[in-house]
C-alpha cells in the first residue's frame, strides 16, 4: 500500500482510471489523491468519491510526495513548465504517463534533480489488471520502489528500458482497443451461431479472460495451449485454419506494427 499522497495531473481517461484503481485496489484513501483537469465537472464523479478536484496544477503539485502527469503530448511541456516552479526535488517524485515525451525532454524543463521516471499503465488501471511499464532511467532504487508500490496492486508492473516505452504503449496500451475488438468479432460471431448479444459477449469475453490467465499462469506458449484444443479433424483446427486464410494474425500484426509507426511519427512531428 502507498503512503503517501498523490497528485494526478490530467483528468482524462488514463487519469481518472489510476484514480479509482488507487482508491479501489490499491487501498489508497480518497482524501490523500487530487486530481486536476481543466473543466472540474468533468471528474465530478471522482469528487463524489471523496477526492480532491481542482482545475489548478501548481497548487495540486505543493505537497505531494508523487505527482503522475496524465496530460496530451501537446500539452506536456507547457504543463512542466507551469509545475517546474513549485516542484520539490529533495521530497518529491515524477512520473509521466505521456506518451512520446523523453526522460531527456522531461529534464530538460525541470532539471536533472528532480526524479522522474516514464510509465504506461493501461485502463484497466481501474480494476487492478492493468501491465504498467516503467522507464527508471538512473533513477534510485527507492524512487523505483515508490512507484512499484503505487502501481504493483493495480495490476503486474515491468521495468523497460526507455526506448522500448512507445512499443509498450502500443502492445500494452492500445492492446486493450485491439483486444476489445476480437471480443466485439467474436460476439458478433456467436449471435450469427444462436445466441443472444448479451449472452454471445459474456461467452467471448470470460472465454478471452481464461485464455490469458492460462498463459500467465502457466507460463506457456500460446500454441501449447492451442494443441490442447484442438483435435484432428475437429472444429477448432478448421476455424484456426480458415481465420488464418482470411489473414487473421497478419492484420493484426500489421495493426500493431501501423500504430507503432504512428505514435513513432507523431513523437517526430512534435520534435519538428
Amino acid at each position: 500500500m502507498h503512503k503517501g499522497t498523490i497528485t494526478i495531473v490530467g483528468g482524462g481517461n488514463l487519469g481518472g482510471a489510476i484514480a479509482e484503481g488507487l482508491i479501489d485496489c490499491g487501498g489508497v484513501s480518497p482524501d490523500r489523491i487530487t486530481v486536476t483537469r481543466r473543466r472540474t465537472e468533468r471528474i465530478a464523479h471522482l469528487a463524489e468519491r471523496g477526492l480532491s478536484v481542482t482545475s489548478d496544477n501548481r497548487a495540486a503539485v505543493e505537497g505531494a510526495d508523487v505527482v503522475l502527469v496524465a496530460v496530451e503530448p501537446s500539452q506536456c511541456r507547457a504543463v512542466l513548465q507551469e509545475l517546474a516552479p513549485v516542484l520539490k526535488p529533495e521530497s518529491q517524485v515524477l512520473a509521466s504517463t505521456v506518451a512520446g515525451v523523453s526522460l531527456a525532454e522531461m529534464a530538460a524543463v525541470l532539471g536533472p534533480e528532480l526524479p522522474v521516471l516514464r510509465v504506461m499503465p493501461n485502463t484497466a488501471v481501474a480494476i487492478g489488471c492493468s501491465l504498467t511499464c516503467v522507464a527508471a532511467g538512473d533513477a534510485p532504487q527507492p524512487v523505483r520502489q515508490c512507484i512499484t508500490e503505487l502501481f504493483e496492486p493495480l495490476g503486474r508492473v515491468l521495468f523497460i528500458e526507455e526506448d522500448l516505452m512507445q512499443a509498450a504503449t502500443v502492445l500494452g496500451a492500445c492492446g486493450v482497443a485491439f483486444s476489445m475488438r476480437f471480443v466485439r468479432a467474436a460476439s458478433q460471431g456467436g449471435i450469427e451461431i444462436g445466441f443472444d448479444a448479451e449472452t454471445a459477449q459474456l461467452i467471448a469475453a470470460q472465454t478471452v479472460l481464461g485464455a490469458a490467465s492460462l498463459l500467465l499462469t502457466r507460463g506457456h506458449h500460446p500454441e501449447r495451449e492451442i494443441d490442447r484444443v484442438t483435435t484432428p479433424q475437429g472444429c477448432t483446427i478448421a476455424g484456426l485454419n480458415e481465420m488464418e486464410h482470411q489473414g487473421f494474425s497478419s492484420a493484426l500484426i500489421k495493426g500493431i506494427t501501423t500504430s507503432f509507426g504512428k505514435i513513432a511519427h507523431i513523437a517526430h512531428e512534435r520534435d519538428q
